[in-house]
C-alpha cells in the first residue's frame, strides 16, 4: 500500500512537471483545476474543468491533475466539512450538524437510493451553504495555486533553457 502511493505520487509529479505550454497557462489551469475541485460539486469536477480550461485557453491536463490532487477520496470529508464550517459562519443556522447528522443516519438506514432522494431534499438552504463555503475555499486555493506553480514552471523552463544550451 504504501509502496503503490508513493508510485501514484512520483507517476502525477512526473507527468505534471513534463507538461508543456507557457508557465502562465499551465499555472492558470493548475489554479483552475484546484479551485474547481475543493467546490461541494463532486459529480461535476470534471466537467467543469475542462468547460473551463478550454474556455480560457489554458492547460487542460494540468487542470485535471490538480484536480485529482485537491478532490480525492483522502480529501472529500474535509472538503465538505470545511465548506460547510465556512458557509455556515456566513448563513448560520440554514445547515445545522444536527440536521446533517439525521440525514446521514437516515441514509445509513434506507440504503443508497433513499439517500439520494434525501439528499435531493435538502434544499437551497443547504446548497447556498455548502456552496458558499466551497467558493470562499476556492478563491485562496486558486490564488496560492497559481502563484507557486507559476513560480514552479518558471523554474522547469529555466532549468530546460539552460541544459539546452549546455548541449
Amino acid at each position: 500500500m504504501k509502496l503503490d502511493l508513493r508510485r501514484t505520487v512520483r507517476y502525477y509529479y512526473l507527468r505534471f512537471i513534463r507538461l508543456q505550454g507557457s508557465p502562465r497557462s499551465l499555472a492558470l489551469g493548475t489554479a483552475i483545476g484546484a479551485a474547481i475541485a475543493v467546490t461541494p460539486t463532486m459529480p461535476l469536477h470534471t466537467i467543469a474543468i475542462v468547460l473551463v480550461t478550454l474556455l480560457l485557453r489554458v492547460n487542460t491536463l494540468a487542470a485535471l491533475i490538480a484536480g485529482a490532487v485537491v478532490s480525492n477520496p483522502l480529501t472529500f470529508a474535509a472538503q465538505y466539512y470545511f465548506s460547510w464550517k465556512i458557509g455556515n459562519l456566513i448563513f448560520p443556522g440554514r445547515l445545522t450538524w444536527s440536521r446533517i447528522q439525521h440525514i446521514l443516519q437516515t441514509i445509513e438506514d434506507s440504503g443508497l437510493v433513499d439517500g439520494l432522494k434525501i439528499l435531493s431534499h435538502l434544499g437551497l438552504d443547504a446548497i447556498l451553504v455548502m456552496m458558499t463555503g466551497g467558493l470562499i475555499l476556492a478563491l485562496p486555493l486558486g490564488i496560492i495555486s497559481y502563484c507557486f506553480t507559476h513560480w514552479f514552471f518558471v523554474k522547469i523552463q529555466e532549468k530546460r533553457r539552460q541544459k539546452h544550451f549546455l548541449n
